[in-house]
Order: structure tokens, then C-alpha cells, then sequence
């Protein structure tokens, strides 16, 4: 059950000011906030499906000491990039639009599955999932995604005007550096 809340706090904080979320506040611009979150909602859940079964795998085939050392070096690589990434934030960046259709949530779902491959949440629960059992894992990830778009759906761009993306990605690589941290000394 600890695995549930640590990847859905990883996650959550993650996404926070997350190109997957300006994408959630922009489509619900144009299409019904349901649409918005049905269609990322089930993409989230595959992807976070897909990378939790690919931790576990990697689990069980090697070592726990070298996992537990590659998944500490991997967070503290996030939280390097993500601090890196803080001078490079335009909080005026547009995220471009795909038109209205009647296959609104198709196009949503493969947008955001499109940009989420490969994107360090999904490597994060294929992380955690080396560590913990990767049903838990898979949970707490989608969870955490699916909190975090449905807050970007819902508050919109208020968030931004109280929250700084600046200081969200500062929070994210803190947290991905003290679990690095905390996975290093095991």
C-alpha cells in the first residue's frame, strides 16, 4: 500500500506544470472537461500499466542491490533535468490545439499518449515498479496522473496564477532528489 501513495505523490507532484497538463488545460478549452478526462484518463492507464509490468520484469531478472542503485541514479537525473528545466519554464508558452471533432476523445487520448512516452512519469513507475509490486504501482501512478489532469481540467489556468511553473518544477526535482537519495542509502 506504501507503494500506491509514494507513486501517486511522485507522480502528481510530477505533472504539476507538466507539458501533460497544459495539454489537459488547453483541450478543455475546446472539448467537454469529461472528453478531456475520459480520453487522457484511459491513456494514462495503459501507459501506466505498460511501464509498471516493464519494472517488474526488470525486477525480477536483476539484482536488488544494482536496481535499488540505477532507480536512486535515475531520480536524482530527474531531479537534476527538472531543476535544469526551471530556466528554460515560459509560463506564456502555448501548447497547440487539436481542432474539435466528433472523435474528440480519441484525439485527446493519442495526443497525450503521444507526448507521454518515454516522459519521466513513465519511467518513474517502471522505477518504482523494480521496488514495489507493480499493481500497487500502476495504481498510485494513475492515480497521480489522473488527479493531477483532472485538477488541470477543473482550476484551469487559476493554478498557474497562484503557483508559479518555476516553482512546481523546483518542488518536483526536490522530491525526485530525496528519493534518489533515500534509494541510494537504501
Amino acid at each position: 500500500m506504501e507503494a500506491v501513495f509514494i507513486a501517486a505523490a511522485l507522480v502528481f507532484v510530477a505533472e504539476l506544470g507538466d507539458k501533460s497538463q497544459l495539454m489537459a488545460m488547453t483541450f478543455a478549452t475546446r472539448f467537454r472537461a469529461r472528453t478531456v478526462i475520459a480520453g487522457m484518463g484511459v491513456a494514462c492507464i495503459v501507459l501506466n500499466l505498460v511501464s509498471s509490468v516493464a519494472g517488474d520484469v526488470l525486477g525480477r531478472v536483476l539484482p536488488e542491490d544494482v536496481l535499488r542503485i540505477v532507480a536512486g541514479v535515475v531520480f536524482l537525473v530527474f531531479a537534476a533535468i527538472t531543476a535544469w528545466s526551471v530556466r528554460h519554464v515560459d509560463p506564456e508558452e502555448e501548447v497547440s490545439v487539436v481542432p474539435h471533432s466528433s472523435r474528440a476523445l480519441v484525439t485527446v487520448g493519442l495526443a497525450f499518449a503521444a507526448a507521454e512516452i518515454g516522459d519521466k512519469t513513465m519511467i518513474t513507475t517502471m522505477t518504482l515498479a523494480t521496488q514495489y509490486p507493480w499493481v500497487w504501482v500502476w495504481i498510485g501512478g494513475s492515480v497521480g496522473m489522473l488527479l493531477s489532469i483532472a485538477l488541470a481540467v477543473v482550476l484551469g489556468k487559476q493554478i498557474l496564477k497562484v503557483v508559479p511553473v518555476r516553482a512546481v518544477h523546483v518542488i518536483a526535482a526536490v522530491l525526485f532528489a530525496a528519493l534518489g537519495l533515500w534509494l541510494l542509502w537504501g
